[in-house]
């Protein structure tokens, strides 16, 4: 569908209604029936709509998802409702009234700005998304603080407002973009144009080099349930500062500056740092505050010898530390009585499902176990525990 106009129609919404929630087995005849009364080209464009609502319940939860309106690369690109919430609050708590939002996309930080109580300025350039970010301003009753403007981000006066965000599009007719120059607009222009504004965001890949990182940004890593989602150069507050930022929560790790942790012998207790502490290079204060030691000087693991509270890490009790050997495994297992098996690896070659298929044994038993296939002072080793009783706290924000 190359134009929203049909579905904002009063028409339009009372179809979107009638295929709410329609599984994919019965959209055939669900469509079969409303083409006696409705025009073709629109009820497969509600269907459609329906479908994109669906896949959006994931980021922005179903109440939200069931009022707005979805492209599928917006839904793609969009960012995640609680990470958009966490950045509009932060920028909230910088004194920020108003936002110039560049490559707005279908308006999903937009939304998380209004809410916050600050001005939006969303600005696209591609007709279609614009038109859909207006939509959605207007569906969830924010119209009065989202101005939504279709225009080339580049020629926008971003001088009235009190910061900027830029979420370049990632992605291009070959797929994901890795390069940051690459990226519409270039991380150099987003770059030049936070450094206008009194204070700026801008939405970069998690994996971007930490040597791409401006001197005049601050870099924070952000994960949500563990996954890593994103990261953000924030210009006007600590240059050269690094974090973590875990959600839910929030939960922050500021980065010390310690050096890299030194290598020590596996001990009772294995610690497996959130993905936002591994991007931003902050497993050294993971270890500092478990009294830990990396296990190897290339893998993200850290072993201790007692259970902490740590909000950055989750905790694995260690019963056995084998060389890699899949035969001995499964005799492990086996006596364990073993049935469910959780395959974890860091710095290993081998595929965690054939693992699974290959060590667990026929007869499944009653217990669980969680292997971890990685190198411990260099040699291939699987590291076999259980997650550790003691809840594992928050810690420091």
């Amino acid at each position: 569908m190359n134009d929203l106009a049909p579905l904002l129609t009063p028409e339009g919404r009372a179809l979107l209604d009638d295929v709410r929630g329609t599984a994919p087995a019965d959209e055939l005849a669900v469509a079969t029936r409303l083409r006696r009364e409705h025009p073709a080209e629109l009820v497969s464009a509600a269907l459609g709509q329906a479908r994109l609502r669906q896949r959006a319940e994931a980021k922005f939860g179903a109440e939200d998802a069931g009022r707005m309106f979805f492209t599928s690369n917006g839904v793609e690109q969009s960012t995640r409702a609680s990470v958009a919430t966490y950045r509009a609050r932060r920028l909230k708590a910088l004194g920020v009234t108003s936002v110039a939002d560049l490559c707005c996309g279908i308006g999903g930080d937009a939304i998380a700005l209004a809410r916050a109580g600050i001005r939006v300025l969303a600005v696209d350039r591609d007709p279609l998304t614009a038109a859909t970010a207006r939509a959605n301003a207007d569906a969830l009753g924010l119209a009065g603080l989202i101005d939504v403007r279709e225009a080339d981000v580049t020629e926008v006066d971003t001088a009235p407002y009190d910061a900027v965000f830029v979420d370049p599009a990632r992605r291009g007719g070959r797929g994901r973009i890795f390069d940051p120059e690459a990226c519409s607009p270039p991380l150099s222009w987003a770059v030049q144009a936070a450094l206008k504004a009194p204070h700026a965001a801008l939405k970069v890949a998690p994996g971007i080099p930490h040597e791409a990182v401006p001197a005049e940004a601050e870099a924070e890593w952000i994960s949500d349930g563990g996954d890593v989602k994103e990261a953000v150069l924030w210009f006007g507050t600590a240059p050269g500062a690094v974090r973590a930022t875990l959600l839910p929560g929030p939960r922050t790790l500021l980065g010390r500056g310690l050096p890299d942790p030194e290598v020590r012998p596996v001990g009772r207790y294995l610690y497996e740092p959130d993905g936002a502490v591994i991007r931003a290079h902050l497993v050294a204060e993971v270890a500092q505050e478990v009294e830990g030691g990396l296990v190897d000087p290339t893998i993200a693991y850290v072993t201790s010898d007692a259970l902490h509270a740590t909000g950055y890490a989750t905790a694995y009790e260690i019963t056995d530390q084998l060389p890699f050997n899949v035969k001995k495994l499964k005799a492990l297992l086996r006596e364990r009585e073993v049935g469910i098996l959780t395959v974890k690896k860091r710095g290993s070659a081998v595929e965690p499902e054939e693992l699974r298929r290959k060590a667990l044994p026929k007869q499944h038993g009653p217990h669980s176990a969680t292997v971890f296939l990685t190198r411990v002072a260099g040699a291939p080793t699987m590291l076999i525990g259980a997650p550790a009783r003691a809840v594992t706290g928050a810690g420091p924000s």
